[in-house]
């Protein structure tokens, strides 16, 4: 080797490797950008689908607002002035995007006021209901998924698996109902324990406020918990069962360790990526909430005041809530993206 060659060699070892650790450190931000624009590219979607999907809905929503009356010409082309339904259709859409851009989705055609206010006042209604149900129905999906799947084929899996898909196909609303009828109305010699519907029955204030709260929040918690666990019970136990053959189990159980420690402690974390996913989406699905069960319990929601606006039909309403419901699960599924290599630095690969 000659003394010319020396320092090079120096230089070179010097220098830092290009290699996977460089090419790491370079991937999640790219990563990063491109969830961060499809995100936005499926916003900016929704927006163009929220303003020409509802226009579809038959129905004059200035002869609806009138109420059957008898109006003269001159006042239904007020109101159509008013709420600028006289425009042509492309005038209207640049307006409304123009203006949802900055936040405001404009005024509700039947209640007369901003459509943010009205998002903001029965967001909190469906938070609680949702939320509630959401944590509830998320840790005993994820309990049982785990116990089914370690005890696979035994009568307690093939009884929780059989539940857990005949509730998952029942309609929810039909639950709903059914709850309704045995539990608030009564059956035979079981009397009504629960209210029929509502938020709160009026005329209560403190701790007896928030009992009655309460009591008007099982029913609809009862429904949404038994429709939505056995999803995520279904998705754990098939991740979990993916997992049980897996040779780092084994060197687990080689070294002594107990089975329920090899559970806990290796297995269900490695198996939770899919249920991540899930969680996710069930989270952006909490600010959307469940229109069905708000209508039939009369829960003064998101849900419920999206299917009011439905029937007139209340266009910047319904527009408002949809592009809401979806930016809530468009955003919480970017979350989940964006979390995923933290769990498998994979996926960023």
């Amino acid at each position: 080797m000659t003394a010319d060659a020396t320092p090079a060699l120096v230089e070179d070892k010097q220098r830092p490797a290009a290699g996977p650790r460089a090419r790491k450190s370079s991937a999640y931000p790219r990563y990063l950008a491109g969830k961060v624009a499809g995100a936005a590219v499926s916003l900016l979607a929704v927006l163009v689908t929220s303003f020409f999907l509802f226009r579809l809905i038959p129905g004059d929503p200035v002869k609806t607002m009138t109420g059957g009356r008898q109006v003269s010409a001159e006042q239904l082309a007020a109101y159509r002035d008013e709420f600028g339904l006289d425009l042509p259709l492309w005038r209207q859409f640049t307006d409304y995007c123009g203006k949802a851009l900055t936040g405001d989705f404009g005024t509700s055609y039947q209640f007369r006021a901003p459509v943010v206010d009205k998002i903001t006042e029965a967001l909190p209604n469906t938070l609680l209901l949702t939320g509630t149900a959401f944590v509830l129905y998320t840790a005993l999906g994820i309990f049982l998924g785990t116990r089914s799947a370690w005890r696979h084929g035994k009568l307690g899996d093939r009884v929780n698996t059989g539940l857990a898909l005949t509730l998952y196909s029942i309609p929810s609303f039909w639950l709903g109902l059914l709850l309704i009828i045995v539990l608030s109305v009564g059956i035979g010699p079981l009397p009504g324990m629960f209210p029929t519907g509502g938020m709160e029955s009026g005329g209560e204030e403190g701790f007896a406020y928030v009992l009655d709260v309460a009591h008007h929040l099982v029913l609809p918690v009862v429904t949404l918990v038994a429709v939505e666990y056995g999803q995520t019970l279904l998705v754990t136990r098939s991740a979990l069962l993916d997992e049980m053959g897996s040779d780092y189990l084994t060197t687990a159980r080689a070294k002594g360790l107990r089975d329920d420690l090899v559970r806990r402690r290796h297995a269900v974390p490695n198996a939770l990526l899919p249920t991540v996913t899930l969680i996710f989406i069930n989270l952006g699905r909490t600010v959307a909430g469940v229109i069905l069960v708000e209508t039939v319990f009369s829960w003064p929601g998101l849900g419920g005041l999206f299917y009011q606006a439905l029937s007139v039909p209340d266009l910047p309403l319904v527009q408002g809530l949809f592009f809401v419901f979806a930016a809530a699960v468009i955003l919480m599924n970017t979350l989940a993206d964006l979390v995923y290599p933290l769990l498998d630095p994979r996926v960023a690969r």
